[in-house]
């Protein structure tokens, strides 16, 4: 059964309605397929791009869709809700085009934005390191200048779309001046020494590609610095707020995946002469996965209002990244429970949502991290 969505238009209706019709025909049929093959679902984003769904949160002067951040949340929970995998992609590929649109000059802009936005050209993000995955101050790739370019040496793990990308947004160091020492680049895929490391092997998102990506003396044009010298790493903290809340909403599409399975089971199964979902524990438990689903899902739109008019909402995204995630474990896991034996096999999705669910509790900034975050915005206020 659909959601209830909060759309603040007609045309935000309409593309609710176009991303449903796209998720029923093109994701649906491939995702079970495609998760069990690991294969990458390149054409997904072409065709999600070409209906216009991978720009919607940048401006119509770029390509973009001009939406506000709610209406795209929602779309993206809906595009989860069909395909997780494809879901995080999204996001992690709106991540990707945010240094670009934030800290790029116009003309920068304006050369390569379009282009990203379209859909043909898919983005990777390269901020975590193997011994500096939730302390990024302490990287150690470097971008050392060289005349009218740089040359970037060593190595970035957990890269979602590593080696299948088209694109790259880097953070290397630019100096030891800690946390100030960090430049954002925008390194093209087809760069001479840039290389993907085998894929890890993952317990859920099976189609996604997650590499470490080497950067042996990469070279590019000084024009591809995004923003300052030492402007890298507040380039990306602040784009980790609105990653965050790109996941929340994808974790809130998977709980609610999960929570359609969980209660048409309910009804359909029967136990001593009735069906599962008239029994009160069952019952019960349905409503609390009812209950943690919608909860999460008004927690990520209170941070998108907050976004989209200008205030700020590090700490309301912090909160909902950490809920929608929490809770998406919970409901996906409670899915497994309401299934029984049936759950614990492959004959039905819950037990892939839950797999992909956990991983979502770790991934742009562990809940740990949001709970320090969180912890340190209520002490500064």
């Amino acid at each position: 059964m659909p959601a209830a969505r909060l759309m603040p238009t007609a045309e935000s209706a309409e593309l609710i309605e176009l991303t449903r019709s796209i998720a029923d025909k093109e994701l649906r049929p491939a995702v079970n397929e495609a998760e069990r093959a690991h294969a990458f679902p390149r054409e997904a984003f072409r065709t999600l791009g070409r209906a216009g769904l991978l720009s919607l949160p940048y401006p119509e002067e770029y390509g973009g869709g001009g939406q506000p951040y709610e209406v795209y949340l929602q779309v993206l929970e809906e595009i989860a809700s069909a395909w997780a995998a494809v879901g995080v992609g999204v996001s992690v590929h709106a991540l990707s085009c945010f240094g670009l649109f934030h800290a790029g000059t116009e003309e920068q802009k304006r050369r390569w934005l379009p282009a990203m936005l379209g859909g043909e050209l898919l983005g990777a993000y390269c901020l975590s390191e193997a011994h500096a995955g939730s302390d990024p101050a302490a990287m150690r790739t470097r971008a050392v200048r060289d005349g009218e370019d740089y040359v970037i040496t060593g190595s970035k793990a957990w890269t979602t779309h590593g080696g299948v990308a088209d694109f790259y947004k880097v953070m290397a160091r630019t100096s030891d001046d800690g946390a100030r020492g960090i430049s954002c680049f925008l390194v093209p895929a087809s760069s001479a020494g840039l290389s993907a490391d085998t894929p890890e092997d993952k317990m859920g998102l099976m189609s996604s590609v997650t590499a470490t990506m080497l950067f042996d003396g990469v070279r590019i044009p000084a024009e591809r610095r995004l923003g300052e010298e030492g402007q890298g790493l507040p380039i990306a903290l602040a784009g980790l707020d609105s990653g965050r809340l790109g996941i929340a909403a994808v974790a809130t599409g998977v709980a609610q995946a999960a929570l359609d399975v969980a209660v048409t089971y309910a009804k359909e199964r029967e136990t001593f002469g009735k069906p599962v979902i008239d029994h009160q524990g069952l019952a019960f438990l349905l409503a609390d996965m009812a209950a943690a689903t919608e909860s999460a899902r008004a927690t990520y739109l209170y941070a998108a209002r907050l976004r989209d008019a200008g205030r700020p909402f590090s700490r309301q995204a912090s909160i909902a990244k950490m809920i929608a995630t929490d809770n998406a474990m919970k409901v996906t896991t409670d899915a497994v429970q309401v299934l029984g034996g049936a759950g614990y096999t492959r004959d039905f999705p819950v037990e892939r949502y839950m797999r992909e669910t956990k991983v979502m509790q770790i991934f742009e900034g562990t809940n740990q991290i949001q709970r320090m975050v969180i912890s340190r915005d209520l002490a500064r206020s």
